[in-house]
C-alpha cells in the first residue's frame, strides 16, 4: 500500500492535518455503426491543452460526413454481452426542433467502457415512463444484449420516470452522478452531432438544468475523527484504485478509456479521513455513490456531494488566512489533475494503510 502524504511543495502549508470534525449534532431507422465511439483526449495540465484540442478537432473532422440524425445501435464483437450488466442512461430533451418546432429528446444508454452505445429520438409528446421502458427493452432485442442488472442516471428531474421503467423490467436504478462515461458521450455529442444537425437551435437552455442544492447537515454515522488534506503521485493512486477495484469499500475510474493523459509523478489531491470505525465508515461511504469533495474556502467547509442532488456539509474549520490559503490550493490542484481527487479512509492518518478508497472526477456538464 502506498503511504498517503502531505506534499508541501505543493500545497504550502499543513493547517490542516491534524484537523477535528465538528461533534456530530443530533420512431427511425437504427443503422449500424463498425465502430464505437471514443472520448478525446483530456487534459489535465498546460502541456497537454493544445494535444486534447487536436483530438476533439479531429473527432469533428472523422464526423463531417457522418449523418448528424442517424441514430447509434451498436455493441463491441470481442466483448461478451453477458458480461454487460450495468447501464448508464440519460433520457432528455437535446437543443435540435423537429418540424413541428418542438424539441427533440433522446435516450442515450451505454456502459462503462462504451461497449455498448445506443441512441434514439423521440418527439416530446410521448415522453414517459411507457415509452422508455419498451425503449430499454428495445435496446436489450437490437443488440442481443441481456436486460442490465442496475441503471445509473445523473437527472434528479427523470427520476419518477426512469424509476418506474425500471421497476416494471425488475432492474435497479441507481441515481448517481458517477455516469462518468455517458457525461463524456453527451459532452462529446454536442460537438459533433447536435451542433451539426439540421434542426440545432444555437442558444437553447437545457430543458432539465442539474441541480447544485445547498448543502445539509452529515448524517451522524458518516462522521469521521480527523481529516487531512494530502496529495499521491498518480502511479499511487493507481496502486491504490488496484486495491481496491476487488473489494467492497473502493471505486475507480478508467482513466485509459476517458483520456485522461496523467504522469505518473503528477500529484493527485485527496482527502483523508480517520476514523475508529474506519471498517464501517467507509462500507457505508461506498453505498452513497460519492462523485466529488469540495473545499469551501469562503464558508470554511468541505462538502461532499453524493447521488444525483445531495451535498453534505461533510466538515467544517475555523477560518484563517492560513486555512483559506490551503484550501485555495488544494482547489487549485484539483483543477490542475483535471478535476481528478480522491477520498480514503483509514484507522488513523499516520496509517500506511487504506479501508477505503474512491477515485473522484468532478466533471463540468455537458450543456444539454
Amino acid at each position: 500500500m502506498a503511504t498517503l502524504s502531505f506534499n508541501p511543495a505543493r500545497i504550502r502549508t499543513s493547517i490542516f492535518r491534524d484537523s477535528k470534525f465538528p461533534s456530530p449534532p443530533k420512431p427511425m431507422a437504427v443503422p449500424n455503426r463498425s465502430k464505437p465511439l471514443h472520448f478525446g483526449a483530456r487534459s489535465v495540465s498546460e502541456s497537454t491543452q493544445k494535444e486534447a484540442s487536436r483530438s476533439r478537432e479531429a473527432a469533428v473532422e472523422e464526423t463531417e460526413e457522418e449523418d448528424p440524425s442517424a441514430e447509434v445501435s451498436y455493441v463491441d464483437p470481442e466483448t461478451d454481452p453477458e458480461s454487460i450488466t450495468e447501464w448508464e442512461l440519460d433520457f432528455c430533451s437535446r437543443p435540435i426542433l423537429d418540424a413541428r418546432g418542438k424539441k427533440v429528446w433522446e435516450l442515450l444508454v451505454c456502459d462503462k467502457t462504451l461497449s455498448l452505445q445506443y441512441t434514439k429520438y423521440f418527439p416530446n409528446n410521448v415522453i414517459n415512463s411507457v415509452t422508455l421502458k419498451d425503449a430499454i427493452v428495445a435496446v436489450s432485442d437490437q443488440l442481443a444484449v441481456p436486460l442490465p442488472r442496475n441503471i445509473r442516471f445523473f437527472r434528479s428531474q427523470m427520476q419518477t420516470i426512469i424509476t418506474n421503467a425500471c421497476n416494471e423490467l425488475r432492474i435497479r436504478p441507481i441515481p448517481s452522478k458517477r455516469c462518468v462515461s455517458i457525461i463524456l458521450w453527451l459532452e462529446e455529442r454536442y460537438e459533433t452531432v447536435y451542433k451539426r444537425h439540421p434542426g440545432y437551435q444555437e442558444g437553447s437552455k437545457p430543458l432539465l438544468a442539474l441541480d447544485n442544492p445547498f448543502p445539509t447537515e452529515l448524517p451522524d454515522i458518516l462522521y469521521g475523527e480527523r481529516w487531512a488534506f494530502v496529495q499521491l503521485p498518480y502511479s499511487a493512486v493507481r496502486e491504490e484504485v488496484s486495491s481496491f477495484e476487488k473489494g467492497v469499500c473502493g471505486s475507480g475510474l478508467d482513466l485509459d478509456l476517458l483520456g485522461l493523459e496523467v504522469d505518473d509523478k503528477t500529484l493527485i489531491p485527496g482527502l483523508a479521513v480517520a476514523a475508529s470505525n474506519a471498517t464501517a465508515l467507509a462500507a457505508l461511504i461506498n453505498g452513497l455513490e460519492v462523485c466529488a469533495v469540495e473545499a469551501d474556502a469562503a464558508r470554511a467547509r468541505l462538502i461532499l456531494s453524493v447521488g444525483i442532488s445531495t451535498r453534505y456539509i461533510f466538515s467544517t474549520y475555523k477560518k484563517t488566512p492560513e486555512t483559506t490559503s490551503e484550501a485555495e490550493a488544494w482547489e487549485a490542484a484539483k483543477k490542475d489533475s483535471g478535476g481528478l481527487h480522491f477520498l480514503a479512509v483509514q484507522p488513523d492518518l499516520d496509517s500506511e494503510d487504506c479501508v477505503g478508497f474512491f477515485l473522484l472526477l468532478d466533471l463540468p456538464f455537458p450543456p444539454v
